[in-house]
């Protein structure tokens, strides 16, 4: 049975716009963006969360020491709570930058031009305000833009090509400097897998090969200050259905994550990587590894941005893990499944949260049972 609110186009919000400069001087908040008193924000400090920063070029150097620091540090990491960052990671600081400043002159449009990528329903690409268009209730804080990143020589300008269709020869260099952010990202993430691989006892480049022709998702995410930021929610609580997230935050924090029963904040540093399990490399991992539950609040007086790469296989991808993690078939915790049916269950069936991947299983035994 699923647990969480089947994904649909609502009527009731078909009309409900969320146009970021106007609700983010509004202090009487819509309902539909007020969530249940169970999971509003408090407003005291959340204490920090201890996420181990990893050294990548110590990793790599093929010190002893470091190379059995670093997967010490990410096993336990993953096996507690999924998240840890990264730094010495190679991306260029400028490239970061500009990505930032890209992000900044989309969602500083008017309403009307972010409008002409407008996201389609069943859909994972396009420009979101809040998903007003899927949702009915517990709407979160936030603007989106979401574009497909293909790492198949063939496809090789595929997200310069999305902007240049959908907005226009103006959004050139956006979408260069989008597309070469992406590269960046797929690299980076390559590289962790190999940490990944080394830290679960098994052939660095297990996980390496899995993803080097990788279908990811990027996804740039403003959350407009908030007048009540007690009520509402900038991304409600939920676990990542991708395999991996790699997050760059500007100063200003929000990211927060369920620990020990309490929720705990990640503070943002610029030099480094938020990089966190989703659901489907949990189950590449067998269970070992968390995919866990976080949210991002809002504040009152700051705009809060951030560039999250959601590493993805590619589509036609079975997803098992390796024999080495898997004593027999009776210790195996979740299903084989194709990642794009993962994939279209989150956008067409069921709204992510912290149950997504055992209502997944649930709901890929009951088809299999049809046929």
């Amino acid at each position: 049975m699923l647990t969480s609110p089947v994904v649909s186009p609502s009527k009731e919000t078909t009309s409900l716009v969320f146009d970021a400069s106007i609700l983010q001087k509004e202090t009487n908040i819509p309902s539909q963006f007020i969530w249940p008193d169970h999971e509003k924000p408090l407003l005291e400090p959340s204490p920090q969360l201890d996420v181990p920063p990893i050294d990548l070029k110590a990793f790599f150097s093929g010190e002893p020491h470091d190379v059995s620091n670093a997967t010490r540090l990410v096993n336990s990491a993953c096996q507690e709570h999924g998240f840890f960052q990264v730094f010495n990671h190679g991306v260029d600081v400028k490239l970061i930058n500009e990505a930032h400043e890209m992000m900044n002159l989309f969602f500083g449009m008017p309403l009307l031009e972010k409008q002409k990528a407008q996201r389609k329903f069943g859909d994972y690409c396009g420009y979101a305000s809040s998903f007003t268009n899927r949702f009915s209730s517990k709407l979160p804080w936030k603007e989106t833009l979401s574009f497909r990143y293909s790492a198949d020589p063939n496809c090789s300008t595929i997200v310069r090509d999305y902007f240049l269709n959908v907005m226009g020869e103006d959004f050139s260099d956006f979408g260069r400097v989008c597309q070469e952010y992406s590269e960046a990202m797929s690299k980076l993430s390559l590289d962790i897998l190999e940490l990944l691989g080394m830290s679960l006892g098994i052939e660095r480049s297990h996980f390496r090969d899995i993803y080097k022709d990788n279908d990811s998702i990027m996804r740039l995410n403003y959350y407009p200050p908030c007048q009540k930021p007690d009520l509402t929610l900038g991304t409600g609580p939920h676990c990542d259905p991708t395999s991996l997230t790699i997050l760059h935050q500007d100063d200003v924090g929000g990211l927060q994550v369920f620990v020990d029963q309490k929720w705990h904040s990640v503070t943002p540093r610029p030099e480094a990587f938020v990089v966190n399990i989703g659901d489907t490399f949990m189950a590449l991992s067998n269970g070992l590894y968390k995919s866990c539950l976080h949210r991002a609040v809002v504040n009152r007086d700051s705009p809060r941005k951030s560039l999250a790469f959601f590493l993805s296989p590619r589509m036609n991808k079975v997803v098992r893990p390796p024999t080495a993690l898997v004593e027999d078939e009776n210790s195996r915790k979740y299903p084989d499944f194709m990642w794009s049916t993962l994939l279209e269950f989150t956008q067409k069936h069921y709204r992510a949260d912290m149950k997504t991947l055992d209502a997944f299983s649930n709901w890929l035994q009951m088809e299999r049972n049809k046929i």
